[in-house]
């Protein structure tokens, strides 16, 4: 199965604008969500749900009237969970390259109409920056189930 990832493209709209006049926050996770889910479902052909977001990082705001593009794009398979890497870029509608803005991974599962786990292909990684994505999921799981257990008398 190819890898291709998803990318989405609009331009930020001054509904998206937050009390600094850049875009919001949540805007850009919404969208981040949304690329994750159209590729978790192309990738499964199952209906997909968000288990997990972590480490957003938001380097730059993003302004209103600028060029996004929101790339998505798997790095891991479990048996029915898939890694997905996002990236969020922007750039001005004079300017001819993206700058990256927010970085995150998200996991979905596959699941049936009752809700139900449902196993997802297995992706295989071929080049030597396939294999690098590989190894940091599997690095931020390590580090996720740490946080957990952490988290665990709070919760």
């Amino acid at each position: 199965m190819q890898n291709k990832p998803i990318t989405f493209q609009f331009i930020s709209e001054p509904s998206d604008v937050n009390y600094g006049g850049n875009v919001h926050g949540g805007s850009v996770m919404k969208w981040i969500d949304q690329a994750g889910y159209a590729c978790a479902t192309t990738w499964s052909g199952n209906y997909s749900v968000t288990v997990y977001v972590g480490g957003i990082r938001f380097y730059e705001p993003i302004k209103i009237g600028e060029i996004v593009k929101v790339e998505a794009q798997v790095i891991y398979t479990g048996t029915s969970s898939m890694h997905i890497s996002i990236n969020v870029f922007s750039r001005n509608l004079k300017q001819p390259n993206f700058d990256k803005k927010t970085h995150c991974i998200i996991v979905f599962v596959a699941v049936d109409e009752n809700g139900k786990k449902l196993p997802v292909p297995k992706w295989v990684p071929e080049t030597e920056e396939e294999k690098q994505q590989e190894q940091y999921a599997k690095r931020l799981m390590e580090l996720r189930t740490q946080i957990e257990d952490e988290m665990k008398p709070f919760l």
